[in-house]
């Protein structure tokens, strides 16, 4: 895959990355939502938190981008690289939220890292 290529995938998961962030800082200052009629009573906090329109807004032009690497790289090769995602998320959930990614979640981490290597090296051209 060509370095322009990856950035431009890299650029979309990243954004993904950040929007379920921002979506998570944002659910997280509501509480637990325990059910539909819990989340009718803070749709409309949820609906103008920052962190939540800042996760939304990072999705939208994360789908410009995706839609520009999927017109430069196969679908079948730019797919895969979502899972990078998985790493951003863990990292980022440990700093920001102090959750605690166990060994089994990091192995399984791994060998899907593993497994977007060999399909990142398979030398699809477009």
């Amino acid at each position: 895959m060509r370095l322009p290529d990856m950035l431009i995938i890299l650029a979309g998961v990243l954004l993904n990355a950040v929007a379920q962030l921002l979506l998570k800082a944002g659910a997280g200052s509501v509480g637990p939502i325990a059910g539909w009629s819990a989340l009718r009573g803070v749709a409309g906090a949820l609906a103008v938190h920052p962190a939540v329109l800042g996760g939304l807004a990072c999705y939208v032009v994360s789908v410009v981008v995706w839609i520009v690497a999927l017109s430069r790289v196969d679908v079948s090769v730019a797919y895969p690289m979502l899972s990078i995602g998985y790493v951003v998320n863990a990292l980022l959930a440990m700093w920001l939220f102090g959750e605690a990614v166990s060994l089994q979640r990091w192995l399984g981490i791994a060998v899907i890292l593993i497994g977007v290597t060999i399909v990142a090296r398979s030398g699809a051209h477009t």
